[in-house]
């Protein structure tokens, strides 16, 4: 039986070279792409795939707030972080998301292969340079060395919305893609600037990509 696989990533190159590679696996099928967060929620809903492949930082919708929102609907549904992010803060985030597995794009194809029949038999997978920063992540709850909440501590659709801040989105544009009134934008706003104790969407733009939620 063919594992579906769904591939998320804002480079069309890294798109078409994974979409080539696993179709050489004879097990393998690739049933979607997308460019953005955004629309891997969507495909994933429509196409039900069996595992997602999902870069981190995708304009839009950042790909772990897409994580969340995939494994939400999709409760059985695999998804595997490619990312060129290390740091900690980031595989913690991909894996409270609901991810089974954070590979390293430096890593070889094969890694990537081994990771989906990983998770598809119900298994976790990391690469071996995400393992000590796991440990690393361990070690700092176990001795209180805990950072603050920071973007943690906000909702799912405060996230969103200061991804879009942060991309240059105005507060009518904001509403559009939310499908909300842009009085629901400014309180989201309001709230974000209250729980991260900034005074600015300039303030707020350098948090976000501080954070890893958006690539600009």
């Amino acid at each position: 039986m063919s594992t579906r696989i769904l591939i998320a990533d804002d480079h069309r190159i890294i798109r078409e070279g994974l979409h080539a590679l696993l179709s050489k696996q004879d097990t393998f099928v690739v049933v979607g792409e997308a460019e953005d967060g955004r629309k891997a929620v969507d495909l994933a809903a429509r196409l039900r795939p069996d595992v997602v492949i999902m870069d981190l930082t995708m304009p839009g919708l950042n790909g772990i707030e897409a994580t969340r929102q995939i494994i939400a609907a999709n409760p059985g549904m695999k998804v595997i972080a490619l990312s060129i992010h290390s740091d900690r803060r980031f595989v913690r985030q991909m894996f409270e998301a609901g991810a089974t597995g954070y590979l390293l794009k430096e890593g070889a194809f094969e890694e990537l292969a081994r990771a989906i029949r990983a998770v598809t038999d119900g298994k976790s997978f990391v690469s071996p340079g995400i393992a000590g920063v796991l440990i690393d992540d361990l070690v700092h709850r176990m001795t209180g060395k805990e950072t603050p909440a920071g973007v943690r501590a906000l909702s799912g659709r405060e996230r969103e919305v200061l991804q879009l801040l942060a991309e240059g989105k105005s507060t009518k544009e904001i509403a559009a893609i939310l499908g909300v009134g842009a009085k629901t934008v400014e309180t989201h706003r309001r709230q974000i600037m209250l729980k991260l104790q900034l005074d600015s969407v300039a303030e707020l733009t350098k948090y976000a990509i501080r954070e890893g939620l958006t690539s600009l």
